[in-house]
């Protein structure tokens, strides 16, 4: 069963992420934001590569945002595709995640969609009954 669903939004992709905690809206955004990005024909553990990161923000909905774009840099920037990660510190401002992925590889890997960026646009993090649940719309 899948942790994240879409949403209609206008010339852009909204997904919807839930979890039984924050951290694991975290980790559940994490592969909502690469399940849209990348088109894997592999899932072998040879190769994986671990990093580890740290992010801050003012609040839950701000730690989100700046944890999908330093991914989306790692993505962009090192060719680091996220397969998984785990969240390892979580506080009202400060995140640690070791993430768990592999170069991205062309001859592995299709590109579904380019996210250009995680926007703050119509952006929640919500605690429901036993639940929480974030909307995040990303730019493509």
């Amino acid at each position: 069963m899948s942790n994240y669903k879409y949403f209609d939004h206008t010339a852009d992709i909204g997904v919807e992420v839930t979890g039984r905690s924050r951290k694991e809206i975290f980790a559940n955004a994490v592969q909502a934001l690469f399940d849209v990005m990348i088109e894997s024909k592999t899932t072998a553990e040879s190769g994986k590569q671990h990093k580890k990161i740290t992010v801050e923000g003012a609040d839950a909905a701000d730690l989100l945002i700046n944890f999908l774009r330093e991914l989306l840099y790692l993505f962009n920037g090192e060719k680091f595709i996220t397969c998984s990660c785990e969240i390892i510190k979580y506080t009202s401002k400060e995140l640690q995640a070791r993430l768990t992925g592999e170069p991205f590889n062309s001859k592995k890997h299709l590109i579904k969609a380019e996210i250009k960026a995680v926007t703050y646009s119509g952006l929640t993090v919500e605690k429901y009954k036993t639940s929480w649940r974030a909307r995040i719309i990303f730019d493509v």
